[in-house]
């Protein structure tokens, strides 16, 4: 069940699999971030996250410029910190991309999966 649907990205229940998804399309600029980290609170406020697996499809996600990069290591540590059962990040399709994010997800100690794909698409 989708549960937000903007230009930037989506938001999506699924309580058969017991999963939330988040995909992001393009490059997250700073002015869409406000409404992003609203949308998720509100998202993730309805589940419970010890129960739930938090799926970060980063399939569209394009390449960020260099000096995005911390705010990508600092998007995935709150992704960590939010208490859910397990974190799935789906690589980008963008090979450039795919490194960015593995690279920051090691900077972080990341704990969750880096996938290639998701099982249960939105």
């Amino acid at each position: 069940m989708i549960v937000v649907d903007k230009k930037k990205y989506k938001m999506a229940i699924n309580k058969d699999s017991k999963e939330v998804h988040v995909q992001v399309h393009g490059l997250m600029k700073e002015e869409d971030a406000e409404g992003y980290m609203i949308d998720l609170q509100d998202t993730i406020n309805k589940v419970s996250r010890q129960e739930y697996t938090f799926v970060v499809d980063g399939t569209h996600q394009t390449t960020v410029p260099s000096k995005v990069v911390p705010q990508l290591e600092q998007t995935m540590q709150f992704y960590s910190s939010l208490g859910f059962k397990d974190i799935l990040v789906v690589k980008p399709s963008s090979k450039i991309a795919q490194v960015q994010i593995r690279n920051a997800l090691e900077r972080i100690k990341f704990t969750g999966t880096f996938i290639d794909k998701v099982n249960h698409p939105m």
